[in-house]
């Protein structure tokens, strides 16, 4: 049974794989994002299907996890084949705004940490964006640096279109000072 499902798993995700090649690059990101996402959708329907197949059988007689076979299915079979037609496109996307939506490339981000952290090194920056502590730790010393990169993304958004919106509503800083006529009369405000 347990080299039933594989064969059939492995002859679907080679057709998924298959489907993906011949996406056109403006829909890649997105088809890799739907294959991905539905397949991991299915292994959370999959894998209780087959409980007691890995309780006492996978575990116990092979040493392995149904869950963790199947991912590593997908990564062998879709994922590695795909990683250097996806990355280069991800960040394509990541330099030009709202290309792709910021779900769908922190789902493909995460996704692709999931199944091999190692991917990492490929693009750490893309990375970091989704996934907290890739890259080392802020320093002191570098502050006004991300000062500067932070100032010049606002520019660039603006150049882009990007309006910073309706700015009349946001509160200024002497407007925070303590007011004595809050609803929250016991507590206290502080500046």
């Amino acid at each position: 049974m347990y080299s039933d499902l594989i064969k059939k798993i492995t002859n679907h995700l080679e057709r998924v794989s298959k489907e993906l090649q011949a996406s056109p690059p403006d829909l890649y990101i997105e088809r890799f994002n739907l294959a991905l996402g539905q397949y991991m959708g299915a292994l959370q329907s999959i894998v209780p299907l087959f409980i007691y197949m890995n309780k006492f059988y996978i575990e116990t007689k092979l040493n392995r996890d149904l869950k963790d076979d199947l991912i590593k299915l997908f990564t062998e079979h879709v994922a590695e084949k795909h990683i250097y037609s996806l990355m280069p496109l991800l960040l394509e996307a990541q330099s030009t705004p709202f290309q792709v939506t910021p779900s769908t490339m922190a789902n493909i981000v995460k996704g692709l940490y999931t199944l091999r952290p190692e991917w990492v090194q490929m693009a750490p920056t893309l990375f970091s964006k989704f996934i907290p502590n890739i890259l080392p730790p802020a320093l002191e010393s570098e502050l006004s640096e991300y000062a500067a990169q932070d100032q010049k993304l606002q520019r660039e958004l603006i150049q882009n279109g990007f309006m910073r919106g309706d700015q009349s509503r946001k509160r200024a800083g002497d407007e925070l000072a303590y007011n004595s006529s809050s609803a929250c009369a016991g507590s206290r405000g502080y500046r």
